[in-house]
């Protein structure tokens, strides 16, 4: 399976903007800039899809887990959070996710997974 996406750029980094499109449409020509990365401006950013992107599949992994431990969770809600530091260039940080879950099956109730 592969999964594509593209990316439009114009302009130079600190005034440019670009725009950021995947095979599914899901994003089409989302906003992005260095303003939107390393400040507050509209749009996404490279880190903020990054997280999405870690706490869908941590979230489903999860789901998986626990089907065959023989649970399912009625609901999964999973927070990630990548931290950009700017310094002598610029390093990104995946901090370990937070997951808080209900369940309706044997055990009824909820956990807490992470910070």
């Amino acid at each position: 399976m592969k999964r594509t996406a593209q990316a439009h750029w114009q302009g130079d980094l600190r005034s440019g903007t670009g725009n950021l499109t995947t095979a599914t449409h899901t994003l089409n020509s989302t906003a992005y800039s260095f303003h939107a990365r390393f400040e507050d401006g509209a749009g996404t950013n490279p880190e903020e899809l990054l997280a999405a992107a870690h706490a869908g599949c941590f979230t489903m992994a999860l789901s998986g887990q626990l089907g065959a431990a023989g649970l399912v969770a009625e609901s999964l809600d999973t927070e990630c959070t990548i931290t950009l530091e700017k310094g002598e260039g610029v390093r990104d940080y995946l901090e370990p996710p937070r997951t808080e879950g209900e369940d309706s099956g044997r055990q009824q109730g909820s956990f807490r997974y992470g910070r």
